[in-house]
């Protein structure tokens, strides 16, 4: 019997919108109500997850950037980390800077960012729909090094590396991973999300990859989770599309992979099912929960 499930947010759980469908709500209220721990695994910072664990009805946890903390809701507090160090964060924007490519910090509380561009915009196109209290805290920092620099005690959880340019975008990728006590997500295959405007539908595709801290991993996560609510990877369902879920998706005692997840994380999956935009989670749950 399967206890504990770990879902992924985008290209998972939340559509091509940014939105859950009515379906997927119910059916993870009804898992909730059954006992299951439900844990949104993401690489959303803390605010940007919170907001959705609350439309959810969650009290349990959820894992933000890509595995660098876990968050107790109940308690309001951070109860595991592994985070990057500032020196790290800083010859990291000197390469991006100096290469002229999109990058964005994610802190715990905040995206910081040289200019709206990527996946930053899409999430800032989220926040024109959402209540003040509930938008993911974005910030617009015009010289990033000394900003930086200049901050005090604060937890980096990763870095994205973002450009329209295959060639330009491995290139700067190349020079980073020689940097050490990092870790640079291999990605090979091009985002793509669309943003609302008005009537208008715009498709938003780029490059991307993810930097952390050493055995930074959804999977290293939910063993520390799993070990603290004495629950068994057997007994763990983990649903996912990407590179950053491969590793959860692989140890699992059910790893599934949607239908559109990149190919290297489909011929892991134990099963695969219907597309984000098809209610593939709520299949899932309802197959083996429910």
């Amino acid at each position: 019997m399967y206890k504990f499930v770990a879902i992924d947010l985008d290209g998972t759980m939340l559509n091509h919108y940014g939105e859950i469908s009515e379906r997927t709500k119910e059916t993870v209220t009804k898992c909730i109500e059954k006992g299951i721990e439900i844990v949104l695994a993401s690489g959303r910072p803390i605010d940007s997850m919170k907001t959705i664990a609350e439309e959810l009805g969650m009290q349990g946890y959820f894992i933000a950037g890509n595995g660098a903390l876990v968050y107790d809701i109940q308690k309001n507090e951070v109860i595991y980390k592994n985070c990057i160090k500032k020196e790290k964060v800083l010859e990291i924007i000197n390469i991006c800077e100096e290469n002229s490519i999109a990058y964005n910090i994610y802190t715990e509380k905040v995206i910081l960012t040289p200019n709206l561009k990527f996946n930053v915009l899409y999430y800032y196109k989220e926040n024109l729909e959402k209540e003040e209290e509930r938008k993911t805290n974005i910030s617009i920092v015009e010289n990033m090094y000394e900003y930086v620099s200049q901050m005090k005690e604060e937890n980096f959880l990763k870095i994205t590396i973002c450009d329209e340019n295959s060639s330009i975008f491995h290139s700067i990728t190349k020079k980073i991973k020689e940097i050490n006590e990092i870790e640079v997500l291999d990605i090979e295959h091009m985002s793509r999300k669309i943003i609302k405007q008005g009537t208008e539908e715009i498709p938003v595709e780029y490059f991307y990859t993810e930097i952390s801290a050493n055995n930074v991993d959804k999977w290293n996560a939910i063993e520390f989770l799993i070990k603290r609510l004495d629950i068994q990877a057997d007994e763990v369902i983990a649903i996912g599309d990407n590179i950053n879920d491969k590793k959860m998706i692989e140890n699992a005692g059910m790893g599934v992979a949607m239908k559109d997840s990149t190919p290297e994380v489909i011929n892991i999956a134990k099963e695969i099912t219907d597309t984000n935009d098809h209610d593939g989670v709520a299949k899932v749950l309802e197959k083996y929960i429910l």
